[in-house]
This record gives structure tokens, C-alpha cells and sequence, in this order.
């Protein structure tokens, strides 16, 4: 019997929301925070998967080759092995999965558990699958029909390359990245509002595809080709909503853009002001945000210390967070959650 354990982290994403499917700009921050996932061959065909984390079932159990949806988390296993099945090199195993990530507050939870699972296996049967093909295959899986979550790269690849006390700054049309330290003056509190959404059945798959029809309706192949065109003759040509969504995704690439500046100029305070202007494009022009972090934001800055707060993920509940100056991050965090009856701190970055 063979046993492999591998870990995935999740991330923040400290700028840069909704432009991953648009060909677009991003920053995320790895966790250290994550998904670990201890597998075991066994004789037969069968697998037998369980979670300790707050999920329903906490158990699952199916025959390879014969993966059926059932709308669980256990579809993103299904999606695996369904894929790696096809190529003929899974037997069946036991897998134990871990979890320090809260789900469902947009910190990358579903991509980390799909890397971490496919890196253990790729390791339990001698897969030999480097780091972009995890990439492509987590991904695959999360827009494949078990999941039919229509994201982009952004999760997989920041719970790939990401790194711990730096920003990657990725473009998501050539993936060309680059790491950006951490100002030393710098700390982001993630505070999970307790609200949850999801990707697969929310408003996320709308907003893709009201994305999409933006950039037909233009005629180009994306909305990063509207790029260097000036803003206010792309968006006469629209009706609303459209117009102010690709307001949000042409602004949001700008002001990462102006995030990485800031970032290597030591400029916390532009960094917050970028962030909050982040946070009032996605509750006005993109709509994913909810009355309920819309009050979490508030109640952040109410208490001072902060530079800038906005939500974080695909919205439609989850988390935000709270730049402020290093030092002062969790004490901003704890004045809001002793005020709420749901948010709670989940880490502090760096």
C-alpha cells in the first residue's frame, strides 16, 4: 500500500477581481492557510473520500469510471478522476482531506482542495504532473461539467505560484508573472463575514457571461482588447448593465496596474485608496457585492486605522479585507468582530 500527502494554499486576492476571465490583471497573496489531502491505494477500483471539514456529507464513495454529479463538494473528486480515468491511470485509493480554509469565503478554498488532490494523486501513481498541468486540470475541473463553476485562472494559479509575504502580479492573457514584495509598513487583515455564495449556482456564471456579451457586442475576443481606447466612446456603444461592467474591468486592470506602483514605491496609503475604490466598483458597476459587506467595509473603517478595505473573491458574500499599517491589522479586525455576530478574523498577512 502506497500513501502521498500534499497541501495547496489558499490566497487573497489583494486587487484585481473579476478580470481573470476577461484576459485581465490580478495580485494575489498565498495563505498560510490551506487544503492537505493524505491518499492510499487500495485494491480495487473504488474510492472512499472524507473531510474534516464543515461539509455535507463529511463522507463520499463511488466507483471509478462511474463518477455521477450530485452537486456536493465531492464533485470537484469526481471531476478528477474522471479526467485522469480517461487516460487510464488511476487505481482506486482512500483520501483524507484537511482543511484550515474556511469554505465559501472567497479565499480560494475549491481550488486548493482541487490542487492539493490532484497533486496527492499525481504522486500516489507516479503521474509525473508539473505545476502548469495542475494548473490547466484544476481549473478544467472547476468549469467541467461536475462543477460548471466558469472562472478563471486566478485561484489555481495563485494556490500554485503564490508565495507568502509577496504579491504575484499575473497577467491572465499570456500568464507572465512577476513577484512583488510586501512594503514592510503593510498588513492586510481577512475577516470572513460569515455569508456565503456560490460560484457554480450565484451570480458569478452571470456576470461571465454579461462579460462575454460585452466584448460580442463590441466585437472583440475580449475585453482586454478594449484596452488604450478611450473609456466613454466603448461604453456609449453599450446598454446597461453592460456598459458598467466593463467599466469595473477596465478600471479594475488600471488600478492593479497603479497596485503594483504603489507596492514598489512603499505607498501604502495609494494602495488603500486603489483598494477602496476597488470595493465601490464592485458594489456599483459589477454588483457582486451584498448589503452585508457593504456594512462589514464600513464597520472597518468606522473604527479607524484602516487605508482601505474592500471585499475579497467573487462576492455575493464571503470576506473582505482591511489594509492598514503594520501592527494594526488585527486589532482594526477584532473592533469589527466584537460588533458583529458573524464575521470573524481569519488571518492577518503577512
Amino acid at each position: 500500500m502506497r500513501e502521498a500527502t500534499a497541501h495547496a494554499a489558499g490566497r487573497i486576492n489583494l486587487i484585481g477581481e473579476h478580470t481573470d476571465y476577461n484576459d485581465g490583471l490580478v495580485l494575489p497573496i498565498a495563505l498560510g492557510l490551506g487544503v492537505s489531502v493524505t491518499a492510499r491505494t487500495r485494491g480495487d477500483r473504488f474510492v472512499h473520500v472524507a473531510s474534516d471539514a464543515a461539509v455535507t456529507p463529511r463522507e463520499i464513495a463511488y466507483e471509478i469510471g462511474h463518477e455521477r454529479r450530485d452537486g456536493t463538494w465531492g464533485d470537484r473528486v469526481r471531476g478528477i478522476t474522471a479526467a485522469l480515468g480517461e487516460r487510464g491511470e488511476l487505481a482506486g485509493f482512500d483520501a483524507r482531506v484537511t482543511s484550515t480554509l474556511p469554505a465559501g469565503a472567497g479565499l480560494g478554498s475549491s481550488a486548493a482542495f482541487a490542487v492539493a488532490f490532484i497533486r496527492a494523486l499525481s504522486d500516489l501513481f507516479a503521474l509525473g504532473l508539473g505545476d502548469m498541468e495542475i494548473v490547466d486540470l484544476a481549473h478544467a475541473v472547476e468549469n467541467g461539467p461536475f462543477v460548471g463553476a466558469r472562472s478563471g485562472l486566478l485561484d489555481q494559479l495563485a494556490s500554485v505560484y503564490g508565495t507568502r509575504g509577496a504579491a504575484l502580479f499575473l497577467d491572465l492573457r499570456d500568464r507572465a508573472s512577476d513577484t512583488i514584495p510586501l512594503p514592510r509598513d503593510l498588513e492586510v487583515a481577512v475577516i470572513d463575514s460569515g455569508t456565503r455564495h456560490a460560484h457554480a449556482t450565484g451570480g458569478y456564471n452571470r456576470r461571465r457571461a454579461e462579460s462575454e456579451e460585452a466584448a460580442a457586442h463590441l466585437g472583440v475576443s475580449s475585453l482586454r482588447d478594449l484596452e488604450g481606447r478611450p473609456l466613454e466612446s466603448i461604453l456609449d456603444r453599450l446598454p446597461p448593465p453592460l456598459d458598467r461592467r466593463v467599466r469595473h474591468v477596465l478600471t479594475e486592470n488600471e488600478r492593479v496596474r497603479s497596485s503594483v506602483e504603489a507596492l514598489r514605491a512603499d505607498d501604502v496609503e495609494q494602495l488603500g485608496e486603489l483598494i477602496a475604490a476597488s470595493h465601490r466598483s464592485l458594489r456599483d458597476d459589477y454588483e457582486v457585492s451584498t448589503p452585508e459587506l457593504d456594512d462589514l467595509v464600513d464597520r472597518v473603517y468606522a473604527g479607524g486605522d484602516v487605508l482601505g478595505a474592500r471585499l475579497v473573491g467573487g462576492g455575493f458574500g464571503g470576506s473582505v479585507i482591511a489594509l492598514t499599517r503594520r501592527g494594526r491589522a488585527r486589532a482594526a479586525a477584532d473592533r469589527v468582530v466584537a460588533s458583529s455576530e458573524r464575521a470573524r478574523l481569519v488571518a492577518v498577512v503577512p
